[in-house]
């Protein structure tokens, strides 16, 4: 499923994306003086077929003149019935301020909801304060149990019912 947001496509990942994915991500937590963990919370970037993949999820590329300028990523975990995190979710700074976000934040939401998922559960730090902005706009409310060393707050948006939510998530998606 690729779809595109003004001058961005939004892609499924491929192998050949691993090493951009994995720049993006390690430039925006520099960028925020959170640290680049490959044997850690970032792992998952560089084994995107085990972690995502065969899990059940998908990870998305962001791409802007064939050039991969952000990442998106959802798999399902063990926190709640149906339960799916939405994770690695970066923009480098020329992809920010245009709406993207917003975008990519529905249509993460659209493709949990399509697949009969309940919950969605994101970790962020406070200092990713556009993205915590980003989260508590749309719904996610404050939850407990932060499992990512870097991360100090968690979120919870539970959906209805796969039907029911789509036609609500459809409206977040708009520019």
């Amino acid at each position: 499923m690729t779809q595109t947001y003004q001058a961005f496509t939004i892609r499924p990942w491929q192998p050949c994306d691993r090493e951009a994915a994995a720049a993006v991500i390690r430039t925006v937590l520099a960028e925020y003086g959170l640290g680049w963990e490959p044997a850690g919370a970032d792992q998952d970037v560089l084994q995107v077929e085990a972690c995502y993949l065969t899990a059940g999820g998908e990870f998305w590329v962001v791409e802007q003149q064939g050039e991969v300028v952000g990442t998106a990523a959802y798999y399902p975990i063990d926190r709640g019935p149906q339960a799916v995190e939405i994770r690695k979710m970066y923009l480098l700074p020329t992809a920010r301020g245009q709406g993207l976000g917003k975008f990519l934040l529905g249509a993460l939401e659209a493709a949990i909801a399509a697949r009969g998922f309940a919950e969605i559960w994101i970790e962020t730090a406070s200092v990713l304060r556009e993205a915590v902005q980003l989260y508590e706009r749309h719904g996610y409310v404050p939850a407990t149990g932060v499992e990512t060393a870097r991360c100090d707050r968690v979120y919870c948006k539970k959906l209805v019912s796969a039907h029911n939510s789509s036609a609500s998530v459809h409206s977040t998606i708009a520019p």
